[in-house]
């Protein structure tokens, strides 16, 4: 079996602890709370990872500086892998802003990947700026057997959405079921360039739409 591709949503940030829509590079800091969540996955991870990649955002930067420190793997940036992008929504933690992303998020769940919020990415312009580097990875660092895990820092949201279209995730669990502050989706290579998806937040695989709904703050 090869290794996984280990997608993490980074640490507590000030914007997550005010409800804030902070989609815009670089993008907040992690908290006190957050370092903690970050030196915790790092020092808890049972073998260290072949490779350590974060998005661009400073929390995800952040997030992966301390798993360096941990595990003595250098982190690499990389483009393209920020949050979903807001728009007229940047900076507002209104309960309007965030049920109209939540309405424009499930939408793209469902197969609507055309819809946005205004001045925002559509689900396809997320797909299409993402998803690449996902395929260039696993082809550098994951087609031999027995490879170890590639570690990326990222964005709930983003995950979120790019997982269930690599793998085919049952729409309504991805909807439902969004990742806490330093949770992961665990993906494999399968055969043909396809993707298979081990774990999705506390749930390993398989997953259902019958398992209830989290509490839904997509953000990060």
């Amino acid at each position: 079996m090869t290794g996984k591709l280990i997608l993490v949503r980074h640490g507590e940030t000030e914007g997550n602890v005010g409800k804030i829509l902070d989609t815009r590079l670089p993008g907040l800091p992690l908290t006190e709370r957050g370092v903690a969540q970050a030196k915790s996955f790092g020092a808890n991870l049972d073998t260290a990872p072949q490779r350590l990649f974060s998005s661009e955002a400073l929390r995800a930067r952040q997030t992966g500086g301390y798993i360096e420190e941990a595990t003595g793997v250098g982190l690499e940036v990389l483009p393209g892998l920020e949050e979903v992008q807001l728009g007229e929504l940047e900076g507002l933690n209104t309960r309007a802003a965030h049920e109209t992303f939540q309405n424009v998020y499930h939408a793209w769940h469902f197969g609507d990947l055309a819809a946005r919020v205004p001045g925002g990415e559509s689900g396809l312009e997320v797909l299409d700026r993402y998803i690449p580097t996902l395929h260039r990875l696993r082809d550098e660092f994951l087609t031999t057997p027995g490879a170890p895990d590639v570690i990326l820092v990222s964005h709930g949201a983003a995950m979120r959405l790019v997982s269930r279209e690599l793998t085919g995730v049952p729409r309504l669990f991805a909807a439902n079921n969004h990742l806490d502050n330093t949770e992961t989706i665990e993906l494999v290579p399968g055969p043909d360039g396809t993707w298979d998806c081990l774990r999705w937040g506390r749930y390993p695989a398989p997953f259902t739409g019958a398992i209830a709904p989290t509490g839904d703050d997509p953000m990060g």
